[in-house]
């Protein structure tokens, strides 16, 4: 029950800091860096984290690096391009078309698809009580994310919200093509693996428009958030969600997709650019209720 709890307790905070990160690499893309060249930003920066804390982590231990079996290559490749380059690109690049509202109406579908997905690909079973908990979920989102918002007047509208959909059937994909992975290896054995595939994935796509950032007409401040994107809404969230994918099911771990638009609202309250209402608090009800429907575990 410890190990459960705390991996509920990082699935939340992953919750958070996407939360936040939605506002701040809005900030940052497109005026100053396109889509496609902060991928290749964030892909590059944890890439090269996950390799030198694994590279310490050996020399402390004095030990050889755990190897990857040959077998599990295919899977590593995967997971980099279902897990980062596809997911990645899609939506940095969706979210730079749509407005955020509409992303994240569509992210929240996330769970639905990985349950979907999970039913189809590894027999897991769906009881009545966590169908009802993604149903008032995805109801609280959906007024949270909804309620006095414009969708706005965006030419390429219409793209950029089937890219996000993309992404999020990618990612689904990724939460359960990654599992067998957790088990059999420690986390930073195949996760620099996984981040070394996706970078090279993604830097024909990221290249030219990283190469034509004006490096000198960035604010200091953006330097911040894009290491905030790299450091806390990759590097950190992704050793999070390892740790939670270890004692809860991918359809648990997805339904937290839920959590992000309300933390991302207490973010904006708490900048004064939103304020408190009554729907707000019926949303919040809504989405922790279905969270606790969707994990509780009985004994």
């Amino acid at each position: 029950m410890y190990k459960r709890n705390l991996a509920l307790l990082a699935a939340t905070i992953v919750s958070i800091i996407y939360g936040v990160t939605f506002t701040i690499a809005k900030d940052v893309m497109p005026q100053y860096i396109d889509a496609f060249g902060f991928i290749a930003i964030r892909v590059g920066g944890t890439m090269a984290l996950f390799w030198m804390v694994s590279i310490a982590i050996n020399a402390f231990k004095k030990s050889p690096a755990e190897k990857i079996d040959p077998s599990d290559y295919k899977r590593i490749i995967a997971a980099a391009f279902f897990g980062v380059a596809l997911n990645m690109l899609t939506f940095f690049k969706g979210l730079s078309l749509t407005s955020p509202i509409s992303a994240a109406v569509i992210m929240v579908s996330t769970p639905m698809i990985v349950m979907v997905l999970s039913a189809i690909l590894v027999k897991e079973k769906m009881k009545k009580r966590m169908i009802f908990g993604l149903l008032l979920g995805l109801l609280g989102t959906a007024l949270l994310i909804l309620y006095g918002k414009s969708i706005g007047n965006l030419k390429q509208a219409g793209l950029g919200n089937f890219l996000v959909l993309v992404n999020a059937i990618s990612y689904g994909y990724y939460l359960i093509i990654v599992k067998k992975l957790m088990h059999k290896y420690q986390a930073f054995t195949f996760v620099k693996w996984i981040y070394l595939a996706g970078f090279l994935m993604v830097l024909p796509f990221g290249w030219e428009e990283f190469q034509s950032v004006q490096w000198i007409a960035v604010p200091s401040e953006m330097y911040w958030k894009i290491g905030f994107v790299v450091f806390c809404s990759t590097f950190l969230t992704y050793l999070l969600n390892l740790l939670s994918m270890k004692e809860l099911s991918p359809t648990t771990v997805a339904v937290f997709i839920y959590l992000q638009p309300l933390f991302a609202s207490i973010f904006a309250i708490g900048l004064g650019k939103d304020e408190l209402n009554g729907i707000k608090i019926i949303s919040a009800a809504l989405i922790f209720s279905g969270v606790y429907l969707v994990t509780i575990k009985k004994s």
